[in-house]
């Protein structure tokens, strides 16, 4: 048995979570994809996948150097066009819709770099009418990063947006009949899975809450708080303070009021989680863990806003998928702490929770978070 139980809890941990989700170093992959009824055809799509997605899933940097070049993109266009008109099914009236090349493939720049625009050209059957409902069956990406998400807009007399996701990888448009709540439900549903599927958010939650279930005597050691409501209440104070920060970093960054690069974002959020790790380890400040928590959570909020701005939503549905969004991240931060705050308040007395939950536990994050730093800032 080792002797050094909070050291080895911390090397599991960090290897577990390294080998269970490499790709959480970087923000979610996302593609953006727009269905337009136009005179040239029955829809007009333009579909914006990133460029280190396809290299993953099909192998497009040929000479494998690391770096993609245009001239690879240009070589690889048959097979990334057959590639994703095989992961999108349209159907209209419920017959299928058939796509074809509309423009040469380009290349354009998102937040977190660079994407191919694909064009098709979808020319459905005859019986559909511009009132016949709209299937879409989008699976890009699934099989190989079940993080990946389609965040999808419909264009024509009712403006709708859809996001597509391991999940849910199906949705229908009803072209004449528009639901003015379907854009909140699907912002809501997307929040939640974003905090979820957010590994450095959901480590920076549980850094800044492990702590919050102890208190420091005047001996300097750790005993547990004595009853549920203060550690709650410290807990409460805590996520509302992340809560209030990032919302207010995702608003001022979806509304286009602040731009920071997606390379600095991520960068300083790792950073971020680093901070909140060691902080419970060799205590460096004594300030409250609220104010650690609003001025960290401050950079999370431009990390949730990736997504959004990328979007080019813009006017009333921006508002309202920012709200719902919103709504959604609060949500998953209330599930991760109602399942929380009953298991570690039961356990605080013990030398198992202070050694391995606090010390080993917030060991593994910051050595997980570590490795997300330097491969956001220098990979």
């Amino acid at each position: 048995m080792s002797r050094h139980p909070a050291l080895l809890s911390a090397a599991l941990l960090a290897s577990s979570l390294l080998v269970a989700r490499p790709a959480a170093a970087h923000k979610p992959s996302d593609s953006y994809l727009t269905l337009e009824p136009s005179a040239r055809a029955d829809l007009e799509v333009r579909w914006d996948i990133a460029v280190r997605d396809l290299d993953y899933a099909i192998g497009v940097d040929r000479d494998g150097d690391g770096a993609i070049t245009w001239g690879e993109v240009r070589a690889a266009r048959a097979s990334i066009d057959a590639y994703a008109q095989s992961r999108l099914t349209v159907r209209r009236a419920a017959l299928p819709c058939a796509s074809s090349v509309l423009t040469p493939s380009r290349l354009v720049h998102h937040s977190d770099g660079a994407y191919v625009v694909l064009s098709f050209a979808m020319a459905c059957s005859p019986q559909a009418s511009a009132e016949s409902s709209i299937d879409v069956d989008y699976r890009l990406l699934f099989d190989v990063d079940p993080q990946h998400r389609g965040i999808a807009q419909f264009t024509g007399s009712s403006r709708q947006t859809m996001i597509f996701d391991i999940d849910h990888p199906t949705a229908r448009l009803a072209p004449g009949r528009p639901d003015p709540w379907r854009d909140l439900r699907t912002a809501i549903r997307s929040g939640v899975r974003h905090i979820w599927s957010g590994y450095d958010h959901l480590l920076f939650l549980l850094a800044l809450m492990l702590p919050c279930m102890l208190r420091r005597t005047e001996a300097g050691t750790w005993e547990g708080v004595s009853g549920l409501r203060p550690a709650f209440r410290q807990i409460a104070t805590v996520v509302t303070a992340f809560t209030l920060a990032h919302s207010l970093t995702l608003s001022l960054a979806a509304l286009d009021l602040v731009r920071l690069p997606s390379r600095l974002v991520e960068s300083l959020i790792a950073a971020s989680v680093v901070t909140a790790a060691m902080n419970n380890l060799l205590p460096f400040t004594r300030t409250d863990g609220w104010v650690i928590a609003f001025a960290l959570g401050l950079l999370h909020g431009f990390g949730f806003a990736g997504a959004l701005t990328d979007a080019g939503l813009s006017g009333t549905r921006l508002v309202s998928t920012l709200f719902g969004f919103n709504v959604g991240v609060e949500i998953g931060q209330l599930a991760i702490v109602i399942l929380f705050v009953p298991l570690a308040f039961a356990s605080r007395n013990t030398l198992g929770y202070r050694r391995v939950m606090l010390f080993g536990g917030s060991g593994a994050i910051a050595m997980v978070s570590l490795v997300w730093l330097i491969q956001r800032a220098f990979v």
